[in-house]
């Protein structure tokens, strides 16, 4: 990988995916996520987007993970942590907005 490729859109949704993972499993608290969610946007190369998850172990697969069932219901469990995570980042973003204008 050129470190110094511009990032696409795709790549900074990919980062942040790979980031919510690193929440529910509690890599991450709430506070880290969003700061590191926040820069995300605002890379500028796929080194950029790099740095943001240097400190993390590598991820499974997510669709290998789902691909052979979860019959103890987990992955249900760990959507809705995402799910919450999202929410609250849409939260504190909105409110973000709201307060600098």
């Amino acid at each position: 990988m050129d470190v110094q490729l511009r990032a696409s859109d795709d790549d900074r949704n990919r980062v942040v995916a790979e980031l919510h993972r690193h929440t529910a499993a509690g890599r991450l608290t709430l506070d880290e996520f969003s700061d590191r969610a926040g820069a995300v946007w605002t890379a500028r190369t796929l080194g950029d987007l790099a740095a943001l998850t240097r400190d993390l172990p590598a991820l499974a697969d997510p669709s290998a993970a789902t691909a052979g069932g979860d019959p103890a219901g987990h992955g249900h469990r760990e959507l809705l942590v995402l799910f919450a995570i999202a929410a609250l980042t849409l939260l504190l973003l909105g409110g973000f907005i709201a307060v600098t204008r």
